[in-house]
């Protein structure tokens, strides 16, 4: 678990499609002031642009460390086009005692958006996304939250009709997080707040044991509530 708050900005020295195991493999080093790896151990999790990975091996000094990448995890995320100098957001797993300053991530990439447009709004920047999968507009409410390459974000606008959203970038945001470095046409992994998921299917679960029979009351309320108002407008 994370909370989208960027503790580290690391840059990509190696990336290993076949390693000693025959499977790909992701190096990063840290700034060599960097404390992220103080007290971290082979088997941790560490976000790299959102994306739950396990650290494999660790070197203190200087700071870096190597993860392997799966192939499931190479078809959902922008990890694969990452190369030799690609900056990338760096997270720590969650303590039990950290302050929750974000939102809950999980590390579970749902799919990778397009940035398709930068505008400039004083010293913020609005970026708007395209997501490849439409199926997650569904779970993007405008001001809610949305992990964009691990970085906890509001979101400012919503077209649900021709399918994209916005967040703004504060001038400090933009200082520690890569998404502001990116331009048009560039991707972002894409993390849509699971407390939606779980919405979603305990309200499917609840609708499907009502029935039928269960659902009528429900509808006429809804509509009745729907005259109501209509009727008041008009009034």
């Amino acid at each position: 678990m994370f909370t989208g708050l960027v503790e580290e900005i690391g840059v990509v020295a190696e990336l290993n499609p076949r390693d000693e195991t025959g499977g790909t493999s992701l190096t990063v080093t840290l700034p060599t002031s960097s404390t992220l790896l103080s007290d971290a151990k082979l088997g941790d999790s560490i976000a790299i642009n959102g994306v739950c990975l396990t650290a494999t091996s660790i070197t203190p000094s200087p700071p870096s460390f190597t993860v392997g990448i799966a192939p499931e995890t190479q078809r959902l995320t922008n990890l694969g086009v990452l190369t030799q100098g690609s900056k990338v957001n760096l997270e720590r797993a969650v303590r039990a005692d950290t302050r929750m300053g974000g939102h809950f991530v999980q590390g579970h990439v749902d799919t990778v958006a397009e940035i398709s447009k930068i505008e400039q709004d004083g010293n913020a920047v609005t970026l708007r996304f395209t997501p490849r999968s439409q199926d997650v507009m569904r779970y993007v409410v405008f001001k809610g939250f949305i992990a964009l390459d691990g970085t906890s974000l509001t979101i400012t606008k919503v077209n649900d009709e021709v399918g994209w959203w916005e967040v703004m970038l504060i001038a400090y945001t933009q200082e520690k997080v890569v998404l502001a470095q990116k331009k048009i046409g560039d991707t972002v992994n894409v993390e849509v707040d699971v407390l939606a998921k779980y919405a979603e299917k305990s309200m499917a679960g609840y609708m499907g044991a009502q029935g039928d029979d269960g659902l009528k009351p429900i509808v006429e309320k809804m509509v009745q509530n729907l005259i109501a108002q209509a009727m008041g407008a008009h009034a």
